[in-house]
């Protein structure tokens, strides 16, 4: 209370002085004039700057975006005018009195206006508003009042201790503040670099999500090394601290390390990529639709996600069969009755088959074999060609085994159930 009421006199005789100034009179004129002025320029210039800087509603090259991004800041152009207005007067009244402490105070008013403005209007919801409301407002309100020299100072004496590590109270907000916006960038970059690899149609899906996961690494190890800097930390305790992770991941992490550099050896080889589908050994069967640092996600046809480690497409084997081609082979077994001339039948089944739309006759056609002898029936299978995969023999099967059994009712052949006959000994005649 002491200290506050010391600034408050203290700012009272500063006002008071200033008053009863001719000098001081005159600097609050060039304030007035400066601002009326800066009105009247940014009512004169602003719908230039903005039909100039509007691009086409269709536009999307990268002047465009940059034009819109500059339009933006637009609601800063009277507070800058002002401020820089009063800068040039600034200049002028300590040539002319050899003082200019209220134009350099109004100077710092104007650009808190500005930060005013920035957060109001500029800054989207989100991180970026919150950090500009009760970060950047706060600290431009310190540097208008005067007081932001003395608060630096008094944080920057102050020492934190942690182990042999030392820093300022100063450097700890510092560096909060740094990381919040360093790892913030960072997530954007990361975003919008994910965004333009995915949009080159010329890299392999394995090259792409590798060059992914290089540039995510990239970015937010150049950040985390960026905020160690500017907070003052050594970076030899990092190093201890990255020799200490080590053996961590060698004692206790083993299985974390083999699936992440499973990962980079699946992503480097391209075998196995985003958009096959895998069958396991262990069961596991289905679409690839993400590939993570620690382990790829499948999705079956019901629409269920399995979440397989890395690791069990290296050391297990793997069974793909998008890899070659979209093309895939499928067989549909049926009977016929022993009374049936079995050699019509070939012909019968593969002109059938051929004549669904789904069927390709490349790298080959329907073909119709004899499989065997049955108790009741002669068993045959077709083999057919599809552009794609099977859900589960349901996709393709049933439509195949439709078309098998049209064509043999068509022609008369009669598909077998089984018979059995019942011998009664000892039976009483009838």
């Amino acid at each position: 209370m002491d200290r506050l009421q010391h600034w408050l006199d203290q700012a009272t005789d500063t006002a008071v002085g200033w008053l009863s100034s001719p000098a001081a009179l005159m600097q609050f004129g060039l304030l007035i004039a400066a601002y009326i002025l800066a009105r009247l320029l940014a009512r004169r210039f602003s719908p230039i700057v903005e039909k100039t800087l509007t691009p086409k509603p269709d536009s999307v090259h990268i002047l465009a975006r940059l034009s819109r991004f500059a339009l933006q800041f637009l609601p800063l152009l009277l507070p800058l005018l002002a401020y820089a207005l009063t800068a040039l007067g600034e200049g002028l009244t300590r040539a002319t009195f050899g003082s200019g402490e209220v134009i350099a105070f109004g100077k710092r008013v104007f650009l808190f206006l500005a930060a005013v403005e920035l957060v109001r209007k500029v800054l989207p919801p989100g991180f970026l508003k919150l950090m500009g409301r009760y970060v950047l407002l706060p600290v431009m309100a310190l540097h208008a009042l005067g007081f932001l020299d003395d608060a630096t100072t008094r944080l920057d004496a102050a020492q934190v201790n942690l182990g042999n590590i030392q820093f300022t109270a100063l450097s700890l907000i510092r560096g909060l503040i740094a990381g919040s916006l360093l790892f913030w960038l960072g997530s954007w970059s990361n975003r919008q670099s994910a965004g333009y690899l995915k949009a080159q149609p010329d890299l392999r899906p394995a090259t792409r999500e590798l060059a992914i996961k290089a540039s995510e690494v990239a970015i937010f190890g150049a950040a985390f090394l960026l905020l160690m800097s500017i907070m003052g930390i050594d970076l030899t305790a990092v190093a201890v601290l990255g020799g200490a992770l080590g053996v961590g991941i060698g004692l206790g992490l083993q299985q974390i390390a083999a699936n992440f550099v499973s990962g980079i050896i699946l992503l480097l080889e391209g075998q196995t990529t985003v958009g096959d589908y895998v069958e396991l050994d262990g069961g596991e069967k289905g679409t690839i639709v993400k590939m993570t640092a620690r382990a790829c996600v499948l999705e079956t046809f019901d629409g269920r996600w399995i979440v397989v480690p890395n690791e069990h497409f290296i050391t297990t084997r793997v069974v793909n069969y998008s890899d070659q081609g979209s093309a895939n082979r499928y067989e549909a077994l049926f009977s016929v009755s022993y009374e049936t001339d079995i050699n019509l039948v070939p012909d019968i089944i593969e002109g059938a088959v051929s004549k669904l739309p789904f069927v390709l006759q490349a790298p080959d056609g329907p073909d119709c074999e004899l499989r065997g002898f049955g108790e009741s029936s002669v068993d045959f299978a077709v083999e057919y060609w599809v552009a794609g995969i099977d859900d589960g023999k349901n996709k393709y099967g049933s439509p195949v085994l439709f078309a098998i059994w049209n064509a043999l009712k068509e022609a008369g052949i009669e598909m077998p159930y089984p018979h059995r006959v019942v011998e009664l000994r000892n039976a009483p005649a009838i």
